[in-house]
């Protein structure tokens, strides 16, 4: 793999970080200083067995192209690649942050990235490990599957959700839990140690919420029809619905519900049906045809920005351009709030057309400095710092066509 740059990327951020982590961290020790506190044998705050804490966000990519099977995990700190076992015909890359699924007719095979962050609230922890193969899921291609701290929920297409122990899967072991009552549509999402899921039951789809057995603890009496995308933001869980998006958020134990509708009817194919966004951020997109749909969930508002056909779609959020990925292979930058086009790169893909035709089209990752742009034909993955008019940082040359990609550490 080759690394071209236009600048040095990380350092001044890695130092900002390193102060910022050291004052934060700071704040949960003792005031009042003792032997456990001063003993050289203590467990530093935020430690982790076999895996070393970073200032700076620990990012790496999780690649694979389905043809050759070949997948590989890129250290954008490092620049270094590293192989791991190969999946062929994967049609789908989900992570939750460290885990890396990767759905395939014969299975979800589950690679840990090796990078991770832990969010205490006032402040974060940045973790690296090594990349390894973790195993086999007996889940198909259209399973999804979905994270906490605590458990992986694994929604298979016949509408059944199994359990996984997540710690379990941090030792490199996939251990199941249990295999939940009833069917449901959509993805089983767990959520402040509870579980999120659409049941179905005759030709109703509603909203339910469940403990980790299994059990029906609330139903907040809200259907969402045709549910299709998921997306856990700090503001709450946002389940993607006909008429629009339901907001779920917990308090004190309780569940309340916001509908987010869209104001008007909206045809099956332009509708939101895949969110995407920067894990913390609160603003969600979703590419409709020649659309892309921006959801701000703290403000409960739908934004419709006309771009033209799209490839892909992603914002940092936060007064942030939206960022697509349009058919001429190029990225192009657009003021949420206006709609107009404010910044455009060259063409980022080799073959734009056929990225646009095929179902594994290129995607946008976004975190707090930089997107990544895959272009599977050229095997190169573009660097773009999004706030300096979208200019090419990085490109990577790959040995691999990186069909699917996804991001982790953040």
């Amino acid at each position: 793999m080759t690394v071209r740059s236009n600048a040095t990327p990380w350092a001044a951020a890695a130092l900002v970080l390193t102060a910022l982590l050291t004052t934060s961290c700071g704040a949960d020790r003792s005031s009042a200083p003792g032997p456990a506190a001063n003993a050289p044998s203590a467990t530093p705050h935020g430690y982790v067995e076999g895996a070393r804490e970073a200032a700076e966000q620990q990012s790496r990519l999780l690649l694979n192209d389905p043809g050759s099977g070949s997948t590989r995990v890129l250290d954008l700190i490092t620049g270094k690649v590293h192989r791991t076992a190969p999946v062929r015909n994967a049609v789908r890359l989900w992570t939750d942050g460290r885990f890396g699924y990767l759905h395939s007719p014969g299975g979800t095979h589950v690679v840990d990235s090796g990078a991770w962050m832990v969010d205490h609230g006032d402040h974060v922890h940045y973790y690296s490990a090594a990349t390894r193969d973790v195993g086999e899921l007996p889940a198909g291609s259209r399973a999804q599957a979905r994270s906490d701290a605590a458990v992986t929920a694994v929604t298979g297409e016949n509408g059944r959700a199994l359990l996984y122990d997540r710690s379990k899967l941090e030792k490199g072991r996939i251990t199941p839990l249990r295999t939940l009552p009833g069917t449901y549509a959509g993805a089983v999402v767990p959520y402040e140690e509870h579980l999120l899921a659409i049941a179905v039951n005759g030709d109703t789809t509603e909203l339910v919420v469940l403990d980790r057995e299994g059990g029906r603890v609330a139903a907040p009496d809200v259907t969402c029809e045709e549910p299709r995308g998921d997306a856990v933001t700090r503001r709450g869980v946002v389940l993607g619905c006909a008429d629009g998006a339901l907001l779920v958020r917990a308090h004190n134990g309780a569940f309340t519900v916001d509908e987010i509708p869209y104001g008007k009817d909206v045809p099956a194919k332009q509708r939101a049906t895949v969110f995407r966004h920067r894990p913390g951020s609160d603003t969600l997109t979703a590419a409709a045809e020649d659309a892309v749909w921006v959801l701000d969930v703290t403000e409960r508002t739908w934004t419709r920005v006309d771009t033209g056909p799209v490839v892909a779609a992603n914002t940092a959020g936060e007064g942030s351009p939206l960022l697509v990925l349009e058919a001429d292979g190029s990225l192009h930058g657009y003021d949420i709030a206006t709609g107009k086009q404010t910044a455009r790169t060259k063409s980022l893909l080799t073959d734009g057309k056929r990225a646009a035709a095929e179902g594994n089209a290129p995607v946008i990752e976004v975190d707090r400095s930089r997107a990544y742009v895959n272009d599977p034909e050229g095997k190169k993955v573009f660097e773009i710092d999004y706030n300096d008019g979208l200019r090419i940082a990085r490109s990577f040359d790959l040995d691999v066509k990186p069909v699917l990609m996804a991001e982790t550490g953040r």
